[in-house]
């Protein structure tokens, strides 16, 4: 599947950190800096997030954009609380994973 791929290569980019941990300053941050598990949701998260932006038109480029910083409040919202972060990439990463699946279906490329 091509999301498999693209969490391969998110996985394999050992030195990629879309979170400066030296610069969390709150608890959702610290949490996600403290936490393997949710930092690997985070570069995945994030991965698909560059990928998607950058394969879409503008206007929904804007869309996801918009969509991301609405999110970013509700996971930060979550404050240090390992599970809520948990669910909140979950989701996330499944909305971005179906914009992806709407660009595959779109092909041949």
């Amino acid at each position: 599947m091509v999301f498999e791929f693209f969490f391969a290569f998110s996985a394999s980019a050992g030195t990629y950190a879309p979170l400066d941990c030296n610069k969390a300053n709150i608890p959702a941050e610290r949490a996600i800096c403290a936490n393997y598990g949710l930092g690997q949701q985070e570069a995945r998260m994030a991965t698909l997030f560059a990928i998607t932006t950058s394969l879409v038109a503008m206007g929904q480029r804007g869309d996801i954009q918009d969509a991301q910083r609405a999110w970013l409040q509700r996971r930060d919202a979550c404050g240090n609380n390992v599970s809520c972060l948990k669910k909140a990439y979950a989701v996330r990463i499944r909305d971005l994973n179906t914009v992806m699946e709407a660009i595959a279906a779109r092909g041949p490329f």
